[in-house]
């Protein structure tokens, strides 16, 4: 049998519960949407239990990616237009990058292209001072 080995980073990010993929299939960083509401469980103090705090649909930002009892793979998941951090797990979630013709690293060179226009004009308004 011609199994790949993992790596040591990879190993320490394995998930042992039967819901996750063996890997996260998100990474830092990742536009994410939500496909299931997130309800109040008591934790959050602003709220009734049972209160839909989020509605599906609601567009988020992975923070970082932790276990829950060495076993559960959770996201933490930042939604700043609503403005909240919750901790979500793989199947309440999917990812919002490739069905929105959002391009991150696109959207990143042109504000770099921007940045060094704005940059190199002002030095010779400088210069010409």
């Amino acid at each position: 049998m011609d199994e790949k080995k993992m790596t040591v980073a990879e190993e320490g990010m394995v998930s042992a519960s039967t819901k996750d993929e063996i890997l996260p299939v998100f990474r830092i960083g990742e536009r994410v949407r939500l496909i299931k509401a997130i309800r109040n469980d008591g934790t959050y103090p602003h709220a009734n239990n049972g209160d839909i705090l989020l509605e599906p649909g609601a567009i988020g930002y992975v923070r970082k990616i932790g276990d829950f009892l060495q076993t559960i793979r959770v996201y933490e998941v930042n939604f700043f237009e609503e403005g909240f951090i919750f901790g979500c797990r793989e199947f309440e979630l999917e990812s919002a990058d490739e069905d929105s013709g959002y391009d991150e690293v696109a959207e990143e060179l042109e504000w770099l292209k921007r940045h060094r226009e704005e940059r190199a004009k002002a030095q010779s308004q400088k210069e010409g001072d």
